[in-house]
């Protein structure tokens, strides 16, 4: 019996409403760069490098409902990403007027969302 093991997270994707929109989050607020070799997949949308990560837009209907989500991201479905700089991260979504909110295990951390809801978590590390 051959066994394997799972290495790494390659991308994570979201459903947008309006790609253009959730690019100005996602370029101009958090300073993502697009991967130009995303395919046509017959829908808009846009790959975020994160690293050598991805991030994935999808404008597509949305399946799940986004109100009545957790005002805290922490306690909803989201993505975790490493930041070099919380604070400066924090001064940045104060600047685009984006709510946020701090980690309440008292962690260098805050969450926020996306134009669409989306859940986004900001761990500082060294």
């Amino acid at each position: 019996m051959s066994t394997f093991s799972v290495i790494r997270i390659n991308h994570a994707s979201y459903i947008v409403a309006d790609v253009k929109k959730a690019l100005y989050f996602y370029q101009t607020i958090l300073g993502l760069k697009i991967d130009t070799q995303r395919p046509e997949l017959g829908y808009p949308g846009a790959w975020l490098k994160v690293e050598d990560q991805q991030i994935h837009l999808l404008q597509l209907p949305n399946p799940d409902p986004v109100s009545e989500r957790p005002t805290h991201g922490g306690r909803d479905r989201h993505l975790a990403l490493n930041v070099s700089d919380i604070y400066r991260l924090q001064k940045r979504l104060e600047e685009y007027a984006v709510p946020y909110s701090r980690s309440k295990s008292g962690r260098k951390a805050l969450f926020c969302r996306d134009p669409d809801g989306n859940a986004l978590e900001f761990i500082e590390v060294s």
